[in-house]
Parts: C-alpha cells; structure tokens; sequence
C-alpha cells in the first residue's frame, strides 16, 4: 500500500471516530451535529483544524461561584418574589409589570435574576454620546470601577478610558478591568502597566494556553457591564474601540444600544461582574465588602430583571426570555439585531406571532462584518417576509443593537444576538424591562431608524441573483455552527 492510501484511509478513520464523538459522545442537537458531520466528510483535513477550534463541547460544570452571593441574601429575596408572585393578586402596582408574572418567574427561579425595582434606564444608542457619559461618571467615582467588555481595542478610545481609569487608581479608586482575550485578542496586558502599577487589577476570560493561538473560539464572554460605585450600571452593546464612535470606514456610523442603569438593578449587575470576575481572575477574588452593595435612592419606576445564560447553563434563558416575550405580544413585536440566525423555536414563534396578525417588525445590517453570517441572516429572513413580519435593512451604517420592544410596554437590550451562538456558544447577559417609558423610547427609536433604511419586500427579496441564493443555502446549512 503506498504513502497516499495510507494517508487517505487515516484521515477517512479519523473522520470516522470524530463522527462518532458527535453522534455517541457530545451529542450536540441534530442540525449542529449535520453541519458537523458535513464539514467533516467535505473537507476531511480542514474539517479536523475547524473542529479543533470550534466543534469542542464546554462541560456544563459550575464555572461561576462567589461565596460572598450568599450574604447578601439573594436566596431570601427569591423565596419571598416566588411567594408574592403566586400569593398576590397584584404582584406589581404597574400592569405592564404585572400582567408578565409568568415570565418574571420564569428568570427567577431558572436564573436567579430577581426583579429589582425603582430603577432609572437611560438609553444610549450614538456612540459618542455612551462614552462621553461614562466618561463622565468614571471621573466621578470615588470607591471603585468595575469594568467587563468583550473587545478592548488598543486604539484611541482604548487608551482614553484606560487613562482616566489610571487617573482614579492613582486617587485610590479600586479599578478592576475584565477582558475577553479572544474578542481583544490585539490588546497587550503591557497596556494596563501603569493602571496596575497603581493598584488596578486586570482579569482575561479564558486565555490561551499557547502563544499566539487560543482553541478556544467558542465559549467567549461577550457580556459588556461597567459598575462605579455600586450606584451606576452599564449594560448592552457598545464595546471599547474607536469603530463604535462611528470612525471606521469599513461601518461608517455606528448604531448600539446601551443602558445606563441607576437602582436596585446596579447590584445584579455588580454580582455577574463578581461571578465572572471570580472565574477569570484566580490571583485577585473578589470577597464580599458592604461597599459594593450600596444602599440606594429610588431613581424611577422601571423594574428590571439583569438574565444571564451561556454554554454552563441548563438552559438557554435569554432565548427561552425572548420566546416568552414574542408569544405574549398582542400588538407589535419590534427587533433590532446584527444577526438572525434564530433556532426553529424562535423562528416559529416570530412566524406564529406574525401568522396571528401582529406587527412584526425586523432591523439588521446592510454592512455585514461576518459575510456567511450574513447570508445566513438574508436566508431566515425570509422566512419571517412569506409570513406578513416587515423587514428592515439600516443602510445609514452598521446596525448592532440588541433589543425587542413587545406593545410598547416591555423590552430586552443586551448582549444577546438573534442568533445560536448567542444562545447556545457565548456567555450574554440582558436586561430585561418592564417599563413603558423606556419601551415607548426604543419604539420611537426603531421608527425613527426605518427612515435610514430599505424596506425589504417579498417583491425585492425574490429578486436576488441566482449567486445569492446560492451563498445563501451554503451559509444555511453551516448556521447551526456560525
């Protein structure tokens, strides 16, 4: 037998016993494991690097543990909303909250994300705007910054927010900085030398155990939070670079949404930022201090509840969260998103929803920064236009928020994509509000986009070149692992 037969029944039984790992071991559902096994007999060798970095299955082990979770009494307060939202028969004094007990429950008891009220949401959706006002309130602090992006850029915005973060270390504020090593895989610990020198501290979420190469392309903390003294919070989109202010051609003006939280909120806020912290950071814990939990002054009337998920977790609980929300709508349903690559449940309670006569309403991008992803995006798609749902393409630049507004009464902004790595691979976190005050706000805000963008008609879809279609049904098949 010769050397290239020798070769290619290797690679076919390495194929083979990698199939095998998928069917029998890591039993991944049954779209993921087609698109894997395809990959795998298409492109054998290739197929073997791909899954080395992308196919490896994250043990649902408990990654995320803080002593400290108990002394502020979480436990205590989710018995006692368990027992008001069954006892009660008004749970809540405002409807808007009220009438969504189920699905308040529903992140209580799955997710531990308690209901905080009295809160005030400021939205932030330009992106000068965000971090001229975090700016604003990280020259202010007086006993700690606790900050968590997914991508830190070494650019311009980068070195601004590190050396104002510096500034307050050298006041003796307690700064803490978390990065995602992957999504700021330029960014250089050399960096933050004088922010350290000073008493900051930086964390990175699952670093690379080689030089250079990091395996680990899925499971990536993509959550975005900021904390400052246990009053203010920061949740949503925006992450740290010079493109989110709109200064990158590629994009052109950048559209996010973000939160700026004020109230009971900020401390589930300040809790996920401990547990991650906690995980990354295994020279300097965090261990609980009455400091970071504050007491507060009622700031508004929206209740929150601050929903975590990722690969560790039961379930997908942002996904199951946005399922409630679109089956209990019985008006409109409004999504801005960069990427729509739903599951079949979400996709059939959007098609559902619009089926049943709702207004569903669907933004993405016309400036795609992942192109299979976007093919795969315009494939699902139109899906949603055969049912009624109206589709929307922002053409002013790249359209990156996260948020669905349900009759203008309650809303998600977050971390969280349309899509299954979303839901299934990244660790996210959202927002979940039950307010008509800000749900009317990113109502407005949606409508007022729509005049920035192309309505996209079944008569203009099935217009799309034969090449079109074609990269489209590709980058449907790989979207279960995009």
């Amino acid at each position: 037998m010769d050397i290239l037969s020798v070769f290619v029944s290797l690679v076919f039984l390495v194929n083979i016993l990698f199939a095998a790992v998928l069917i029998f071991i890591e039993r991944k559902d049954a779209r993921t494991t087609w698109a894997w096994l395809m990959i795998l007999f298409f492109i054998p060798i290739l197929g073997f690097i791909i899954y080395m970095f992308l196919g490896q299955n994250l043990t649902r082990r408990r990654l995320f543990d803080w002593e400290g979770i108990k002394k502020i009494g979480i436990e205590d307060l989710i018995r006692l909303q368990m027992k008001q939202i069954k006892d009660a028969d008004n749970f809540y004094d405002d409807p808007a909250v009220d009438k969504y007990r189920d699905l308040i429950y529903m992140h209580l008891v799955n997710n531990d994300a308690l209901l905080t009220n009295n809160n005030r949401v400021e939205i932030l959706f330009d992106g000068r705007k965000k971090f001229e006002t975090l700016l604003r309130d990280i020259r202010k602090a007086k006993s700690f910054i606790h900050m968590q992006y997914y991508i830190f850029r070494d650019d311009n915005l980068g070195r601004e927010i590190i050396n104002a973060l510096t500034e307050k270390a050298k006041q003796g504020v307690k700064v803490r900085i978390l990065y995602d090593e992957l999504g700021s895989r330029k960014l250089r610990p050399r960096k933050f030398r004088e922010l350290t020198k000073f008493g900051g501290e930086v964390g990175v979420f699952f670093p690379s155990k080689l030089a250079l190469i990091n395996l680990r392309l899925n499971y990536r903390n993509h959550r975005k939070l900021v904390n400052i003294d246990g009053q203010v919070g920061y949740i949503g989109g925006f992450n740290v670079g010079d493109e989110y202010l709109g200064l990158k051609k590629k994009f052109g003006y950048w559209r996010d949404t973000h939160l700026r939280i004020q109230g009971q909120a900020v401390d589930a806020i300040q809790t996920r930022f401990i547990l991650d912290w906690n995980q990354a950071s295994k020279q300097y814990h965090i261990e609980y201090e009455e400091r970071y939990f504050p007491e507060k002054k009622p700031r508004g009337n929206a209740a929150v509840q601050i929903v975590s998920s990722g690969p560790d977790s039961e379930w997908e609980q942002i996904k199951h969260g946005y399922i409630k929300l679109i089956l209990s709508a019985r008006k409109s349903i409004y999504i801005q998103t960069p990427y729509f690559i739903p599951d079949q449940s979400l996709l059939d309670a959007l098609r559902i929803a619009a089926l049943s006569g709702k207004d569903v309403r669907l933004m993405i991008p016309n400036k795609p920064d992942h192109p299979f992803i976007y093919w795969a995006t315009l494939s699902h798609v139109g899906e949603l236009l055969k049912a009624g749902a109206k589709v929307y393409i922002y053409e002013k630049g790249f359209m990156h928020a996260k948020a669905i507004v349900i009759d203008r009464e309650i809303n998600s902004v977050g971390t969280a994509n349309i899509d299954i790595r979303s839901f299934n691979l990244n660790f996210e976190v959202n927002a979940f509000i039950y307010d008509t005050q800000s749900s009317e706000r990113l109502a407005q805000l949606f409508e007022k986009d729509m005049e920035d963008s192309t309505h996209l008609t079944q008569e203009l879809y099935d217009k799309r070149s034969k090449w079109i279609r074609f990269k489209e049904s590709i980058s449907r098949l790989l979207s279960p692992i995009l």
